[in-house]
């Protein structure tokens, strides 16, 4: 990996195709998810990327399925695979975008039942019962 990946790595949200840059450790934090999570970086840049408990893995709003660069995000802790298992439309590289911290270059896809509200450019807000029930909550 050069180090260009490494210091500045670059993050793409389908199907939008936004991609932002950001250098490590300069990315101000306002304490939506962790530092530097794909939810931190989303909002840095002004992309909307829900977040209903404001990213505090208390939901699954801010759901991604990765795409690619998967090795270029923190490994799952179980707070995040317990709660991601309840997500909707849950697939084997799902992760929740404010528990995710980006180490390099990553593309990442908003789930379809969330994408409307987000290209309207909406802001976090409680979807309650919007949001589709989870696969495993049969």
């Amino acid at each position: 990996m050069s180090r260009y990946n490494v210091d500045v790595p670059k993050v793409t949200f389908l199907p939008e195709n936004a991609t932002f840059e950001f250098e490590h450790g300069k990315l101000p934090y306002r304490e939506h998810g962790l530092p530097e999570s794909a939810l931190d970086v989303a909002l840095n840049f002004g992309f909307n990327l829900e977040h209903a408990c404001g990213g505090n893995n208390a939901c699954t709003t801010c759901h991604v399925v990765v795409k690619s660069g998967a090795q270029n995000l923190s490994e799952m802790e179980d707070d995040e695979a317990d709660r991601v298992e309840t997500a909707a439309d849950v697939q084997l590289n799902s992760r929740l975008g404010c528990q995710c911290i980006v180490k390099g270059d990553v593309v990442l896809e908003i789930p379809a039942w969330n994408r409307n509200y987000i290209s309207e450019g909406g802001h976090s807000m409680n979807l309650g019962d919007a949001i589709p029930k989870s696969k495993s909550a049969h």
